[in-house]
């Protein structure tokens, strides 16, 4: 199993738009970032367990825990002219972006503040934390898992 950090803003898909979804499932759509695509394209695997953090808000951070239930497939928004994340370089026979299914596991009582994560000397070498590192979907050691979840408010 590998575990990840996957980000969204919370007024576009935040932690309770999914846990509303119908079996409280969605897609991960709008990934334009090669290096977050090949994430999910080489390395996620379905089981694998993600950390929702919201980002771009008042106060960013891990908000709660959801699945990874399916292998990546074909992102249908990079085709779509009306989307927000439409790309007209891609087509259906040579896609460029890739997308999963989530699936709710837990919300949080309580956020997990960006600061705190910062100040924890036991998650300096987090992709996170370092500076430049804007990726929406990132790697996670079993290690940092492990320290993130005993800094939750239980």
């Amino acid at each position: 199993m590998q575990y990840w950090l996957m980000k969204s803003e919370p007024d576009v898909f935040g932690i309770d738009h999914l846990y509303a979804e119908k079996g409280k499932k969605d897609h991960w759509d709008g990934i334009r970032n090669y290096q977050a695509r090949n994430f999910m394209r080489d390395e996620m695997k379905k089981g694998d367990l993600a950390f929702f953090y919201h980002s771009n808000c008042d106060e960013p951070g891990i908000v709660g825990i959801m699945e990874i239930v399916s292998e990546a497939y074909v992102d249908h928004t990079q085709f779509d002219s009306r989307e927000k994340y439409y790309d007209p370089k891609s087509t259906p026979d040579n896609p460029r972006w890739l997308m999963v299914d989530v699936k709710f596991k837990e919300k949080f009582n309580q956020i997990i503040p960006l600061r705190e994560i910062k100040a924890n000397p036991e998650l300096s070498d987090m992709r996170l934390v370092q500076k430049g590192n804007r990726l929406s979907i990132m790697p996670l050691t079993q290690d940092e898992w492990n320290i993130i979840n005993d800094m939750r408010v239980k």
